[in-house]
């Protein structure tokens, strides 16, 4: 079958709806009794910053097509206008979800290890005393009270900023005073205040007032010698009578907005993509309101005005029973004491010593290939092969491209280095990285200062590959040193995102990078790489034509696997490409931590399509696409998830693991990913099923364990070499001319 005979509605998920599924994944996390007490807590946090973002950019782009009145349809037949309803009443169901979780199990977990998440009404005297002079030595200076009148409109909410809502009514009577005209006696006369409503029948109008939760101050406060924890927002909301002197405090009331915050560069009319950037940044912070959170059993009065003044439909507004924002729960593990058992066991990435600073990486790489796979192996090898190359005088030049970096990015600082001792170093920093636009900005900037030339991305594209290449004179001529990763140059991120990478100094590699770095700062695309393959059209083109190439093999009546792994999985034709190799017998197996719009349910696939996601203590961000032909095996390794956004709008790499011991290890890589029997949901029809917990592989762990393995070893062939030189020093006193033979 062709195939485009798969281009059926039925045969596929909507994205987004499938987003949500995999933010249910992690709460099940979050309620999973087998995680440590308090990185539950943490998974809570994020499934609340990760539906923020979802709804920033993914829900804020469904609304402005709505919006727009676009009728067409996605890969499963839904409108915009359908999806946005679709998205909303399910979010719904998320949020009653999230906040079960949190009241009646995350709490009562909590309380059971003396860790206490209270009201401030709750507290005793000695507390609540506390409290009052926090509130009054070191909130209320910062606190800002913004009337809503006729003399002063509602004022502008941030994007994700926590605010309360305040309905005051006047009980002082009106100020008097003596009043002095030009020329005339005093008078006693009442002098009118600002925002102050007039007396109607004997009585004061309700008035409205906002306070921004200020964000220099941590949400949770904590109580002295103890791990009882208030929310800012509570001690706010308890004292802020003070800041109404004359008024009744009626009814508070927490809420938060999140807005459109979606970028977007008409790139194809501008000269300056970097202006252009710029300029989007401040227009984006006065995005429309797509959702409204509210406390449930605000006051209606109130409830009704941020709802008028907010413009904001129905379906937009999330009624929470509970604290709003729970992302303060990502903080919870880091201000708690003690309770080392209720956290993730610490262990240190692996470094080799090949490829820390005491030794040549250049010397190591031309030597062999080395496989990274973070956070297990230490990102500083990375760090060190940026360093080594800018104070290297072998080094000619290094060039390198940055989607996103760490707001201290000692990558950003040895680069800057380079190029003020001379060499030549050319940087891609890519401006338009989603929620890192200004501090890319920043960096592009700063290496600009420093001597690099700076490309600020390509228009109409973004830059998502990940490489470094280093250009050496060494003894027998020029040779080219390369990383090529699937994840950020991030030193931060490095350390909770599971990604590969590849330090090897291969010719056609080289070559094809030398071509593709000519190609992203000149005019000129290659005619071909030899093995790099680049979207946009080419990572495309070359997945499919293996597929075609293992149905090829199954339709000889021979074994033909295909496996993946990804973070998502959305584009129409690589799905359909995989539904015909199942209908032609190739076995598939996926790894799909987030959006999968494929169903392996259809009975034309045979059950050959078995889908697993792995959601644990590490963000699963690598991808490995793997071929296996009667016993021909080949691996691949990319920045590139297979959606329709990496394919065909992105600038992306893909690239071949070959040498023995690392396509080896690449491939134990994924069979233990694929053994995982903890961690794992395993895809039915539209549905992720999590396994009952009897298993014994936790691949997160088991790496763990093989890196702690590796330090001990490290360690002992150290305590080793010490002893013997120990040895070799007693004995060279007692013997004369003893040399150690090298």
């Amino acid at each position: 079958m062709d195939y485009r005979d798969f281009y059926q509605p039925e045969n596929y998920v909507n994205r987004e709806l499938s987003w949500i599924d995999f933010n249910g994944r992690v709460l099940e996390e979050a309620a999973s009794p087998t995680n440590p007490l308090l990185e539950r807590a943490n998974f809570l946090g994020i499934t609340q910053s990760n539906v923020d973002e979802f709804f920033m950019v993914r829900v804020a782009s469904l609304s402005k097509l709505a919006a727009a009145g676009v009728t067409t349809t996605d890969a499963s037949g839904m409108t915009p206008a359908a999806q946005l309803t679709a998205v909303n009443e399910k979010e719904h169901q998320m949020v009653a979800r999230r906040y079960q979780v949190y009241k009646d199990v995350l709490l009562p977990a909590l309380e059971a290890k003396d860790i206490h998440l209270v009201a401030v009404k709750d507290l005793d005297q000695h507390q609540h005393d506390y409290l009052q002079r926090y509130f009054n030595d070191e909130l209320l200076p910062v606190l800002t009270p913004m009337a809503d009148d006729s003399s002063r409109p509602f004022p502008f909410i941030s994007n994700n900023s926590l605010n309360v809502a305040v309905k005051l009514i006047r009980t002082a009577p009106a100020t008097t005073a003596k009043e002095v005209l030009e020329g005339d006696p005093e008078v006693v006369t009442t002098i009118s205040q600002p925002h102050e409503k007039k007396e109607q029948d004997g009585k004061y109008e309700e008035e409205l007032a906002t306070v921004r939760v200020p964000e220099v101050y941590k949400r949770l406060v904590k109580m002295p010698s103890s791990n009882t924890f208030v929310l800012l927002d509570d001690v706010i909301k308890t004292f802020i009578s003070v800041l109404f002197p004359g008024y009744a405090v009626q009814a508070t009331g927490t809420y938060r907005v999140v807005r459109d915050m979606d970028l977007d560069v008409a790139e194809e009319d501008t000269s300056d993509l970097l202006r252009a950037v710029q300029h989007q940044l401040r227009e984006r912070e006065h995005g429309h309101v797509i959702r409204l959170e509210v406390e449930q059993g605000m006051d209606d009065w109130l409830a009704a005005h941020l709802i008028d003044n907010l413009k904001v439909g129905e379906e937009g507004v999330y009624r929470i029973a509970g604290p709003i924002d729970l992302t303060f729960l990502k903080k919870l593990s880091g201000m708690v004491s003690d309770h080392e058992e209720d956290r993730y066991s610490k262990f240190t990435p692996y470094l080799a010593p090949e490829l820390d600073m005491e030794h040549n990486l250049f010397d190591a790489i031309r030597e062999k290939d080395h496989l990274m796979q973070h956070p297990y192996d230490d990102f500083q090898a990375v760090v060190n092969f940026i360093h080594q190359a800018a104070t290297d005088p072998k080094t000619l030049a290094i060039k390198m491209t940055l989607y996103r970096v760490s707001g201290n990015s000692p990558i950003i600082k040895y680069l800057g280095m380079a190029a003020q001792q001379g060499k030549q170093v050319t940087v891609l920093v890519e401006v338009k990285a989603r929620f890192d636009e200004q501090n890319n900005v920043h960096w592009a900037r700063r290496l600009e200062r420093m001597g690099c030339h700076v490309i600020y991305g390509l228009v109409g594209l973004k830059t998502h590959c990940k490489l470094a290449l280093v250009i050496r004179r060494d003894e027998d001529g020029i040779r080219r040193y390369m990383h090529l990763g699937t994840g950020n140059y991030n030193d931060v991120t490095a350390n909770f995102y599971t990604d590969m990478g590849l330090f090897t100094c291969d010719y056609e590699l080289g070559v094809d990078l030398t071509n593709l770095f000519n190609m992203l700062s000149g005019f000129a695309r290659p005619r071909y790489f030899h093995k790099l393959r680049v979207s946009p059209g080419g990572i495309r083109n070359f997945i499919n034509e293996k597929i075609d190439e293992q149905i090829e093999v199954a339709n000889k009546g021979l074994p033909a696997k295909i496996r993946m792994k990804m973070n998502s999985l959305s584009d129409k034709q690589i799905i359909a490409h995989l539904y015909a190799a199942a209908a032609a017998g190739v076995k598939v197996e996926l790894l799909i931590r987030g959006i999968t719009c494929l169903r392996n349910d259809l009975p034309f696939l045979h059950g050959n399509i078995t889908v697993h996601s792995i959601v644990g203590r590490f963000l699963e961000h690598s991808r490995i696409y793997y071929f296996e032909a009667n016993g021909h095996s080949e691996i691949y390794l990319a920045s590139a998830d297979m959606m329709t956004r990496n394919l065909n709008r992105r600038v992306e790499e893909l690239f071949p693991v070959t040498q023995e011991d690392t396509k080896a290890r690449a491939i134990e890589i994924f069979d233990t990913m694929w053994q995982d029997d903890v961690k794992t949901r395993v895809l039915k029809g539209d549905r992720y099923t999590p396994l009952p917990f009897s298993g014994q592989v936790d691949c997160q762990e088991i790496f763990v364990d093989q890196v702690k393995q590796q330090e001990r070893g490290q360690r002992q062939e150290q305590k080793n070499r010490r002893h013997l030189n120990n040895v070799f020093e007693t004995l060279s006193r007692h013997v004369n001319n003893l040399r150690l033979k090298k």
